[in-house]
């Protein structure tokens, strides 16, 4: 069990400091992955930043993610996802334009704070507050790896273990605190598990930018 966020990336950061890293960047899937990498990032003194996805949510069960979407604008589905009543070609469409836009909208706010950093032969730490079914950081994953990275770190502090393994051939490495298999919400593991704004998240992105600078 996490105190809060700050508290589970602090026990992660502890983790990654006995890593060679090279020139790392921490990314954070928003919004309260943001905050679980704004640690990381002050504890590795690496550079901060966001990588967008966006579940896929299923019809009349919004917190069910049946797949997700990356800023590449690629559809991940998860192998259930046919069999969610409701689900056809057309709500996929329809669901995949919704979450394109919410992508487009947080890219907005969040790049007129931080333009996007540049991976290329860099350590890129991928970290979320969790991982339920996996499917955004599968689709965070994919996107990333065509900026052809040093290496790709999951580093989460719970994900069920069924999830864990859907990372291994995308990624170099991963580290991840809890993998229990009576796995049922993320915030089942944190006593402090507020939503994160998306304010937070800017305000967390323009200080590590006014930190970073000489």
């Amino acid at each position: 069990m996490f105190r809060n966020r700050e508290d589970a990336a602090l026990q992660l950061a502890r983790r990654l400091k006995t890593l060679a890293l090279k020139d790392p960047v921490v990314l954070g899937i928003p919004r309260g992955g943001v905050v679980t990498a704004a640690v990381l990032a002050r504890e590795l003194g690496a550079e901060l930043d966001v990588v967008l996805s966006r579940k896929l949510r299923a019809p009349y069960q919004p917190e069910l993610a049946i797949g997700a979407i990356g800023e590449d604008g690629e559809v991940y589905l998860n192998a259930f996802a046919r069999e969610v009543a409701g689900v056809t070609d057309a709500y996929i469409r329809t669901e995949r334009d919704h979450q394109i836009a919410e992508i487009k909208r947080r890219s907005r706010l969040f790049r007129a704070v931080k333009p996007a950093a540049d991976v290329t032969g860099r350590s890129v730490i991928v970290t979320d507050d969790g991982i339920a079914t996996g499917s955004t950081m599968l689709a965070a994953l994919h996107v990333l790896a065509a900026q052809e990275p040093h290496e790709i770190i999951v580093a989460v502090p719970v994900a069920p273990p069924d999830a864990i393994e859907k990372f291994r051939p995308r990624c170099s490495r991963i580290e991840c605190l809890l993998t229990p298999e009576d796995f049922a919400a993320i915030s089942q593991f944190y006593r402090d598990f507020q939503q994160v704004e998306d304010e937070e998240a800017v305000r967390l992105l323009r200080e590590s930018r006014v930190e970073a600078q000489p």
